[in-house]
């Protein structure tokens, strides 16, 4: 069980870079850190496009479903809350976005990610929807059944 745990927990966090991508590519590319900390900024505004609340709500999402890793990596039944919590900023989010032209780098990159003739919003939404229910499978707690002490059960 805990390697499920911690596959699941990679793929949380393997989607959470996905998402945080076009914030974290430009400390790849090279230049150093005050052109990649610019370029950085920029595309988070570009993304914001005068819309902040739009900005915080990404940013929740992918704090929430790193959260979320590192809970279930840990065991902790909280991982869920974490997780349904980052998946309902995702769907805000995901869901003011497919009414723009093309406004949103996320949305771009879910239509190449879907298969042909899936709306890209609602492919992503249900992958995501099957991941809750593995992240609360694996998150319940297990109470092992304890026998009775040797005293009580001569008894």
């Amino acid at each position: 069980m805990k390697l499920l745990r911690f596959i699941a927990a990679l793929a949380v966090i393997a989607y959470a870079g996905w998402l945080a991508w076009p914030l974290i590519s430009p400390f790849f590319e090279g230049g150093g850190a005050g052109a990649a900390i610019e370029m950085s900024r920029a595309e988070a505004s570009i993304e914001a496009a005068g819309n902040m609340p739009r900005t915080l709500i990404w940013g929740a999402a992918i704090l929430l479903y790193v959260l979320s890793a590192f809970l279930l990596g840990g065991g902790n039944p909280r991982a869920f809350i974490a997780y349904l919590l980052g998946f309902m900023a995702d769907a805000a989010l995901r869901l003011a976005m497919s009414g723009d032209g093309g406004a949103a780098d996320v949305a771009a990159r879910s239509a190449e990610a879907a298969p042909a003739g899936l709306d890209p919003t609602w492919f992503v939404l249900g992958a995501l929807l099957i991941g809750a229910v593995v992240v609360f499978w694996l998150s319940r707690r297990r109470r092992r059944a304890r026998a009775a002490p040797l005293a009580l059960q001569e008894g």
